[in-house]
């Protein structure tokens, strides 16, 4: 099951597959379509797990084993790249939020998030090659991307799992939250993210022309929820 929260402008996808340690299985991948579809519009979007044991802990072994054919493979593999394309060009930040552990392709899934923030003693790994596979939903050239590639071939390459700590240390995850209080927090670091500002600044920074920077920039001035927030800054200082 996929569960979509919608909260004035904040959308929350949770896997809620505990039993499976939210892995992910091919129902799993049409009603996570469904919620990014039912997430549109939001100002920020938070893909999460149910629990505190696993974020997603890739794809459900026992339900993808009757995939036999090249043919098959390649098919579910399309289908959960592209589910992994439509998070990460969401026009508004998407917020990983790393509950529990996210292996194989739960850290594909993670690194298609703009920002990830992590419980401080989940573990996270891009582990596939001790199934003798690869990643195959985006996650290598993300990686890559985040991390630089002698890195992100040395990570894939050799399957290993770093600590919350540790993948702080090298960019993997953007921060690391005290487990006591990090429903908590992750809710207030993503409410912050949730402003019509945010949505345009990933776009600028996704790389669009100077004259679509600067236009962006003129209409949020011109918009009445500036001239309320500005307001309030000067009428303070009086």
């Amino acid at each position: 099951m996929v569960d979509l929260e919608l909260d004035q402008g904040l959308a929350v996808i949770t896997i809620n597959r505990p039993h499976a340690r939210n892995a992910i299985a091919p129902e799993t991948m049409d009603q996570l379509g469904q919620a990014i579809a039912g997430a549109k519009g939001a100002l920020c979007l938070v893909i999460r797990g149910e629990g505190d044991k696993a974020f997603v802990s890739g794809g459900d072994l026992k339900e993808l084993s009757t995939l036999r054919t090249e043919e098959q493979a390649a098919a579910m593999a399309w289908r959960m790249r592209s589910l992994c394309d439509d998070l990460a060009n969401f026009p508004a930040p998407v917020v990983a939020a790393l509950n529990g552990h996210a292996f194989g392709g739960g850290a594909e899934v993670a690194v298609a998030a703009d920002i990830r923030v992590a419980a401080d003693d989940i573990k996270i790994g891009f582990n596939q090659v001790s199934l003798e596979i690869m990643p195959a939903w985006g996650g290598a050239e993300r990686l890559a991307a985040i991390v630089g590639r002698g890195r992100a071939l040395m990570l894939a390459g050799s399957g290993a799992v770093l600590t919350a700590d540790q993948a702080e240390k090298v960019g993997l995850v953007d921060r690391v939250l005290p487990r006591a209080t990090f429903e908590t927090e992750w809710r207030s670091f993503a409410r912050a993210l949730a402003n019509r500002p945010a949505g345009h600044i990933k776009r600028v920074m996704s790389g669009v022309p100077a004259s679509d920077a600067v236009a962006a920039f003129a209409s949020l001035w011109v918009s009445d929820e500036h001239w309320a927030a500005a307001d309030r800054v000067m009428n303070r200082s009086r």
